[in-house]
């Protein structure tokens, strides 16, 4: 899979999780909602460290543990 589909799944994962909204996460990290949408929907072509380092501290999480998934893996990705 692509980097931004493991991004995008993993991000879903997370607010799955926690039973949030894009828009809870939105409010609690000051990510634009329509910036979320655009992970969710993969249409970003790339996506920065420091946007997922927003998300991550919406999440209550650090960097390590958003990354800490089989997604991640370098069998895994193929770009």
């Amino acid at each position: 899979m692509k980097l931004m589909e493991a991004v995008s799944i993993r991000l879903f994962e997370l607010l799955k999780e926690r039973k949030w909204t894009a828009y809870y996460l939105s409010k609690r990290s000051g990510v634009d909602q329509a910036t979320i949408s655009d992970i969710k929907h993969q249409n970003n072509v790339g996506i920065n460290l420091r946007l997922i380092y927003e998300l991550s501290e919406g999440l209550e999480i650090d960097l390590a543990t958003f990354f800490d998934s089989p997604l991640f893996r370098d069998d895994n990705i193929v770009d």
